[in-house]
């Protein structure tokens, strides 16, 4: 972990001017920590939902409640990441209108089983908009004190306040509107930066947002390790064979190890050098961190297969597994492409996916995942092994 960013003191009020993109050694805060730390509570919520539905076979229902929700996770930590790199003010009202935004994170959690299992949206949609009302009032802030960027912070507000507008409306459509209605007020929200975005741009700072997207990786690919542990206790307390249970966790620890030390082997910072890349990067996460939440409960939905407490059938429960790991390396690798380009590379990693594709009909399927996942790692290591300077 890292130390925290020596932002300026806590002060009971301080005009919320723009931060330079130039300060070093700018790291996430004690309060983005906490923030991320509480968000945590919302990924595990969504990712249990999503092994229930698999394990009990409504794999459809649950696979679009799971995507539907994280995106609402996703989304809303993404806006206060971009948010504090700009403007983290560190002043009393600053730290008071992101406690209330933590508290929405905890009410979306409160509503993700019900929103994932039975597509009720009430709960998350309060918590959502809770948090987007907070943010509301930050940028009304910002544009305030920042006279330069004024227009950019008032564009923010205004966009943000029409799409909740629009979220609370929904809870009233029909049931048939809903899907169509999410659609909608999805890609609004993604169009509020770059609407406000076009006549100028916020200071965001290239370190501070590769370790805050970094961190919360870290965090994501934590809560399948503590979902797989779980369910790893689970089946022992009901005296699951031994060899089955080795060969799960084996291949758990194998893949998650290996997702980890592919996402760090690369130098972000100086690829997120416009508006563009940033956003290319920021928008790519969703379906990073969505493959890698589920990856952990894809891992629960298999000891629950081999306990014989899953309605699914052998090769559901692996493709639980296995289809996130595959979509994790795709959305890595596209990230990450313009670091290390090469056609070597890209065959390697393209080989990667489709074996782990295919591992979804071998016998050990988890297992023979997390050894394809290692051995992505030593590929990768070898192609991309620099010389020694001189040499």
């Amino acid at each position: 972990m890292t130390s925290p960013s020596p932002a300026p003191t806590s002060a009971w009020y301080r005009p919320m001017v723009a931060r330079s993109t130039a300060e070093r050694h700018r790291v996430s805060t004690v309060l983005e920590l906490f923030f991320d730390l509480c968000f945590v509570a919302a990924v595990a919520q969504a990712a249990i939902a999503l092994e229930h539905e698999f394990a009990t076979g409504h794999v459809g229902n649950g696979v679009l409640g799971y995507v539907l929700v994280f995106f609402a996770i996703w989304w809303a930590w993404m806006n206060f990441t971009w948010f504090a790199s700009a403007y983290d003010t560190d002043d009393v009202p600053y730290r008071l209108l992101t406690l209330v935004q933590i508290t929405g994170a905890l009410v979306m959690a409160a509503g993700a089983d019900s929103a994932v299992t039975d597509r009720d949206f009430a709960v998350i949609t309060v918590g959502y908009v809770i948090m987007r009302l907070a943010m509301v009032t930050q940028w009304l802030r910002a544009a305030r004190s920042d006279p330069d960027r004024r227009t950019v912070c008032l564009r923010y507000a205004t966009g943000i306040l029409i799409v909740q507008l629009g979220w609370v409306g929904r809870l009233f459509l029909p049931d048939g509107a809903g899907l169509p209605s999410f659609l909608v007020l999805a890609a609004a929200e993604l169009a509020v930066p770059l609407i406000a975005e076009r006549t100028g741009n916020t200071t965001w700072h290239p370190h501070h947002i590769a370790e805050r997207y970094g961190l919360f990786t870290i965090i994501v690919l934590g809560e399948s390790i503590t979902s797989a542990t779980a369910a790893v206790r689970g089946a022992l307390d009901a005296d699951a064979g031994f060899g089955s249970l080795a060969a799960l966790s084996a291949g758990g620890i194998l893949t998650v190890f290996a997702l980890w030390w592919l996402y760090f082997a690369d130098e972000t910072p100086r690829r997120l050098d416009s508006l563009p890349s940033a956003l290319r990067w920021g928008y790519g996460h969703y379906g990073l961190f969505t493959a890698a939440a589920a990856v952990g409960a894809g891992l629960a939905v298999n000891i629950a297969y081999v306990t014989h407490h899953a309605e699914i059938s052998r090769t559901t429960a692996a493709a639980a597994y296995t289809l996130p790991v595959a979509l994790y390396l795709v959305v890595l690798r596209l990230l990450q492409r313009g670091a290390t380009p090469g056609p070597a590379l890209d065959a390697l990693w393209a080989a990667a996916v489709v074996a782990v594709c295919l591992a979804t009909f071998a016998p050990g399927p988890v297992l023979v995942t997390g050894i394809v996942a290692a051995l992505l790692v030593a590929g990768t290591l070898a192609l991309t092994r620099r010389k020694p300077a001189g040499v």
